[in-house]
């Protein structure tokens, strides 16, 4: 890989790309079959993706003819590579097994490990004999809906198919690699103003949010709509926050202490929840929700914004669904993409159907909505979320701090990328979107 490394890092020409040897092992994060059951018995938050997250040379598959190989610059940590790496709620070894059973590509993800990682960007070092619209050289990032496109329900809605995956999480030979091993339709041109561990963060939650907020296949925010937000200055939350005020609406960021309220509002958040300085209690214990703190949540956010949201961005699940479903106004929409703090949900239905609320499901983004959510990033009205870097063996301590909520915004992690700063090929356009608000996640982690 150091060949390639070294004609990546020099701008090499495509030919003299396509000429170099093809790497046949690479550097790789990935969980091991036979250690899917070392934590059992054992609580979430005492399961450990330091102890399970390996990082080893492992083979490069053959190359299908609809998919390229990517020499990943950087990729990222997302919730799912948390949830990989503890083998929760599953193993995620069933999806690969399944998978197998598809087609003869389909059998080669079915391994003794399970390489992880749904974001990455890089360098295309080989396209399949079907791939149309990208070359050798190209610079790319990579979203992570994995569909079938001969199966005809993946053809009005590519979420709704039958057979649709997340790639690095329920398909095999992910982003957290030297080389991985992607279909042609999940490549989106890399932001020539952005470095590799800036590019590499977005694509998954950037594209989440935008389904959730600006598709119609969400719950499109108009101008003036008011949006309340959990977790405003996570990976997610940050996007959400910056799609709202891209549309005109106004959002009402909720953190969990002062220094996450500050970096909000140098996001351009103006309204901000303190839950820390609040001290909302929804839960009186396990089984018993308070709603006299619903109505201190409700009240909250009108004193802000003068009246109740109309669309309430969900996605810590148990913890805040019922505040969610009472808060939303009269006719608003809940929009839930995840369940971070437990997926058993429970809510006062008498909230939702007499007020004529509607709790709307999403997930993840077809490749329009990711392809437009990407152009967002590439024309610099959003910018990437990156609190921290994390070199490639570092991947489990990197998941380990998201596992435990210990970061703002997203953590990148460096791949081939010797070090951070690589990979701007637009520095004008940079300096216009400007160094301030491209490090806002950076300096307030460094601060």
């Amino acid at each position: 890989m150091s060949e390639i490394l070294d004609a990546v890092l020099a701008g090499a020409s495509p030919e003299t790309l396509a000429e170099l040897p093809m790497a046949t092992t690479t550097r790789a994060v990935f969980v091991r079959r036979d250690e899917q059951h070392m934590f059992e018995g054992l609580s979430s938050a005492e399961k450990d993706p330091r102890k399970s997250l390996h990082v080893d040379e492992v083979p490069v598959p053959e190359l299908a003819p609809d998919e390229v190989y990517v020499a990943v610059m950087a990729s990222s940590i997302n919730f799912n590579t948390v949830w990989t790496s503890i083998f929760e709620p599953l193993s995620t070894f069933g999806f690969l097994d399944r998978l197998a059973k598809e087609s003869i590509w389909g059998a080669r993800h079915a391994l003794d490990y399970h390489v992880v990682g749904s974001d990455a960007s890089g360098v295309v070092l080989r396209a399949g004999s079907m791939v149309r619209n990208w070359k050798v050289g190209d610079e790319v990032t990579v979203h992570c809906n994995y569909v079938d496109d001969q199966d005809p329900s993946s053809h009005d809605d590519s979420m709704l198919a039958s057979n649709q995956r997340i790639w690095g999480f329920e398909t095999n030979f992910g982003g957290l690699a030297d080389v991985c091993v992607v279909k042609a339709n999940q490549l989106m041109p890399k932001p020539t103003h952005l470095t590799w561990e800036e590019a590499a963060v977005n694509a998954l939650c950037n594209s989440t949010a935008y389904r959730m907020l600006i598709s119609h296949n969400g719950a499109p925010v108009s101008e003036g709509d008011k949006v309340l937000i959990w977790g405003a200055s996570g990976g997610l939350g940050a996007f959400a926050v910056q799609h709202v005020l891209n549309s005109g609406g106004i959002p009402v960021g909720v953190v969990s202490n002062d220094a996450k309220a500050k970096l909000l509002r140098d996001l351009g958040c103006e309204h901000v929840i303190n839950r820390e300085e609040q001290g909302y209690r929804f839960w009186i214990d396990e089984h018993t929700q308070d709603e006299s703190e619903w109505r201190r949540l409700g009240k909250d956010i009108r004193a802000l914004v003068g009246s109740d949201p109309d669309i309430v961005f969900e996605h810590p699940g148990r913890q805040t669904m019922g505040a969610s479903v009472f808060v939303a106004k009269r006719g608003g929409t809940i929009v839930t993409c995840a369940a971070t703090s437990g997926y058993m949900i429970e809510y006062d239905n008498r909230h939702l159907w007499m007020r004529l609320k509607t709790i709307k499901g999403s997930h993840f983004a077809n490749y329009r909505e990711a392809w437009s959510a990407n152009q967002a990033i590439v024309d610099g009205r959003v910018v990437p979320p990156l609190s921290a870097v994390f070199p490639l063996e570092g991947t489990g301590e990197a998941a380990f701090e998201v596992h435990h909520n210990r970061h703002e915004g997203k953590i990148g992690v460096l791949c081939l990328a010797p070090k951070e700063g690589l990979g701007v090929s637009d520095p004008a356009l940079r300096a216009r979107v400007g160094e301030d608000r491209l490090r806002v996640f950076r300096r307030a982690s460094e601060g």
